[in-house]
């Protein structure tokens, strides 16, 4: 990998045991990532989308160790991060932080804003208390919080006010790397716009890198460099997000981009629209071969027989489907 890497992913698999019985023997796995390779260039914003269930947020909790993973290699500027205990572990970590999908859920009622912001900088020792009041000061002018706001509870501000407040948390220690988890879905569609927007700020300011999960394709199109498209705990296609928008190459792909609606009504009508039959089928047994292969159009013998390849079809472009 060329030196302008922050993160490098190999084989990630992160897998739950399933247990049953009184002595709680362990039956079998949910494999909820299973065998995820990619990168993150520094600066850059790689989208991560797919339905509920595809093993998105679970990538980004094993990337900062919130979820220990089962197997693979994780590489923080080269430096083996899954091998990293101790004080080297804190010191890492504080590159890496995560904004979290639920800004109801995620802040401690009990907290007021200026302690929750404050938080992470209390934990790493990193700074005197006047100049964590300084600190905090500035996160907040940052995310366009009012200096007023700071003696407030969570539950007196709105959903995106939270984010914001979530946003000022994960930006305390100068971290590299932010995880976006969902981060929008739970707000009102103005209100997505704005925390967007504010996200491109910062990364324009402070030169930061984002791992961006979600399932509204169109909002990742525009905020990503990079899109990587999930499925039942596997990375279908990656590509440049005009390519994936374009020219994408997976059946699973193209279901998706057929499902993002043309504001134009001709064209809307005259598209083609992609079904996809039947339900996604559960990560404690996944389908034999390709898993997509029970809902793919274009499936044949092989598919359900042979996993496919992780292959680059095109310069930059890459995906896992015999026929792409």
């Amino acid at each position: 990998m060329s030196g302008d890497v922050l993160i490098e992913v190999r084989g990630l698999r992160t897998y739950f045991p399933i247990r049953r019985g009184l002595l709680r023997t362990k039956v079998g796995d949910v494999k909820a990532v299973d065998g995820v390779s990619f990168h993150i260039r520094r600066g850059e914003t790689l989208g991560l989308v797919g339905e509920s269930g595809s093993g998105k947020t679970t990538v980004g909790r094993s990337l900062l160790r919130l979820q220990e993973p089962t197997a693979g290699a994780i590489f923080v500027d080269g430096v083996d991060f899954l091998a990293l205990s101790g004080a080297k572990l804190r010191q890492t970590r504080r590159r890496l932080q995560m904004v979290f999908q639920d800004p109801y859920a995620s802040l401690n009622p009990r907290m007021k804003v200026e302690d929750l912001i404050a938080e992470p900088l209390q934990i790493q020792g990193v700074l005197r208390r006047a100049a964590i009041r300084a600190r905090v000061a500035e996160l907040m002018d940052l995310v366009g919080l009012p200096a007023q706001a700071r003696g407030r509870y969570a539950h007196e501000f709105s959903g995106g006010q939270r984010q914001r407040i979530g946003i000022a948390r994960a930006l305390a220690l100068n971290p590299d790397l932010i995880v976006c988890d969902e981060a929008i879905a739970s707000l009102d569609v103005s209100i997505q716009a704005q925390i967007v927007n504010l996200l491109e700020d910062l990364q324009q300011q402070l030169g930061l890198t984002y791992l961006f999960i979600a399932h509204d394709l169109s909002m990742v199109r525009h905020i990503s460099d990079r899109i990587a498209v999930m499925y039942l705990g596997k990375i279908m296609e990656l590509a440049d997000r005009d390519a994936i928008h374009e020219r994408p190459l997976h059946p699973y792909t193209q279901a998706l981009i057929s499902a993002i609606p043309v504001p134009d009504p001709d064209l809307e009508a005259a598209r083609e629209h992609i079904v996809l039959e039947g339900d996604m089928p559960s990560p404690a047994s996944p389908p034999p071969g390709c898993v997509f292969s029970t809902r793919c159009r274009f499936a044949q013998p092989r598919c359900s027989a042979e996993v496919p390849d992780w292959r680059e079809v095109s310069p930059g472009h890459f995906a896992a489907c015999h026929f792409a």
